[in-house]
This record gives C-alpha cells, structure tokens and sequence, in this order.
C-alpha cells in the first residue's frame, strides 16, 4: 500500500514498478535533495532483482549514500519505505518468474558466506518489522482488541504459510482464558468450522495477498451472523475494508528469505498484550491454572526436582 499523495500516481501507471519509479521520479526530481537523486538514479538503472534481495544498507552504500537516505527516498517517493518498492517488484517478479528460478536466484545472490547469510535473514526480518511498525493504524488496532476482547469465543483461520500465526494466536488466546480455536480448512471442510459461528463470536483472517474463496466466505459468514471479523494481511485491507471491523497490516516478505508469517505473529502478540492490559485478572489467572496443570502433569519428583533447580 503506497502512502502519500504521490503515490496515486505510481497506483494509476499501468507499466512495471521499475516504470512506474521512473514516472515519479521525473515528476519529483526538483523535489529531491542531492543524496535522494543518487538513490533514484542508482535505483532506476540497476536491475530489480538486486534491489529485491539488497538491503538498505547495501543500497546505500552503492548509491554512495546511507540506508537511512534509501528509506527516507523511498518514503518520498509514496512506497512507505523500501519494503514497499520491493513488495510492487516482487508481485511482478513472482508471477513471471518460476519458484524454481526465483529460488535459485536468491541463493545466487545471498552467495555461501555464512556471516553475510545470517546477516542477510536479520536485516530483511528488521525491515519488515519496522515496515509493519511505521503502517500502524491506532484507531483499526484499537477496534480488533475491542472484537477480541469482548468475543464468546474466536475462530482464527489461516492456511498455507498463514497457519502458524493462527495457531499461535488461538493458542495464546486460550492461555488467558479465551475460547479459541484456529483452523487451516479448505474447501468443503471450511463449511464445518463455519457452523458454529455465533453473533458476538470474532473471526481473525491471516491472509496475505491472495483473495481465496474461503475468505469471501468466512467473512459473508461471519456477518451474517453478527461475529466481528478482523483481518491482519498485507495486501486485502483496502479490498475487505467495508467488510471487516478492523484491518491491521503485516507485511509479507518479498523475497522468501524469511517466514512468511513473521509480521502476523508479532501482530498477534501486539494484540494479545493489549488484551491483557484490559482484564488483568482474568490473564493472570489463567496462567496460574496452567501452570498448576503442567507441575500435575510432571509428577511428584519432576515438580520437586523443577521447583529446587536453580533459576536461570
């Protein structure tokens, strides 16, 4: 989702990212400081691939500026930051490009040091955190902890690559004494799962981009009998936003480097502490009950053997 004004420009341009950032940057070229032109110009010219598997920092420094310039350009430039150029490039670079090649084209540029590997995962999964951070909606977060918090019980769909963020939402949802359950369900087994939905109920979606039949469904379903619906996704919300009650970003990755699901699960964990911080007792409580079923669940010299370890 491009953020400013300039950004309709970019949405409207019918041609490939890489057209598209030319288009804008001759429209704001006298805009520019000196040290947002060399990012332009270094941007425009090389190949999307590198800039899909670069960081800010490499940007930077073959620009001859600085990561925090690229971010700042890019901001200026109506994407929201790097993340957002590299998620338009890698929409068209995903569909006309082979997984296959796609895969064998990242390990080509990652290469076989080990260092610049890991280092290459940590800055890719900083970048979409802060991604995510910078899309924050106060007034949207605000109404999906008002949906869960106040729901008779949760049903958190996510499938493929989005199921371990529903997984863990509904679990940790359980844990604080919350009725939920998660599920991956496709085709007819979705119409089970959907049953049950009640008014006062809330249905969370993770969805990244791809617009399934299933979503269409579970979200007609749950309005029509009276669940809140929240979805968390990078690229529905404006499409499901006069369909649902809240609609929360979460980035995906343009590359693969990392997991898929990272962003859902620290939204998920955002939303389970804002939870928490409006019925204390209830979490608390809960999670002294567990914790006296897991010491049953030890046995005698296992609890008394934990309970004499020493703390670290």
């Amino acid at each position: 989702m491009l953020d400013t004004q300039e950004s309709t420009v970019v949405m409207e341009n019918t041609h490939s990212p890489i057209e598209q950032l030319r288009s804008v940057v001759r429209q704001l070229w006298d805009e520019l400081s000196p040290a947002e032109r060399a990012v332009c110009q270094f941007l425009i010219s090389c190949p999307p691939e590198q800039i899909l598997f670069s960081s800010a920092q490499e940007l930077g420094g073959a620009s001859g500026t600085s990561n925090a310039t690229v971010v700042r350009t890019m901001q200026r430039l109506g994407f929201g930051g790097l993340p957002g150029l590299k998620r338009a490039l890698a929409a068209e670079f995903s569909s006309a490009v082979p997984p296959d090649v796609r895969l064998q084209q990242r390990i080509t540029h990652v290469g076989h040091d080990l260092s610049a590997i890991w280092t290459r995962v940590f800055d890719e999964a900083r970048e979409r955190l802060e991604h995510s951070h910078r899309l924050w909606d106060q007034q949207a977060f605000q109404r999906a902890v008002e949906v869960l918090a106040g729901a008779g019980s949760t049903l958190v769909y996510g499938v493929g690559a989005s199921e371990p963020a529903a997984r863990h939402l509904a679990l940790k949802l359980g844990r604080r004494g919350h009725r939920a359950r998660s599920t991956g369900a496709t085709g007819f087994a979705l119409a089970d799962e959907l049953l049950p939905l009640a008014h006062g109920d809330a249905v969370v979606v993770f969805q990244p981009g791809r617009r399934l039949r299933e979503i269409e469904v579970l979200v007609d379903r749950a309005k029509a009998v009276g669940a809140g619906v929240v979805l968390i996704s990078d690229e529905l919300g404006d499409a499901f936003a006069d369909r649902v009650d809240a609609a929360l970003s979460a980035p995906h990755t343009p590359t693969g480097i990392t997991a898929e699901p990272l962003t859902g699960i620290i939204v998920a964990d955002a939303l389970l502490l804002a939870i928490d911080s409006l019925d204390e007792n209830r979490s608390v409580e809960h999670s002294h009950q567990l914790s006296a079923l897991r010491e049953q669940l030890l046995g005698p010299q296992e609890s008394r053997a934990r309970r004499s370890a020493p703390a670290g």
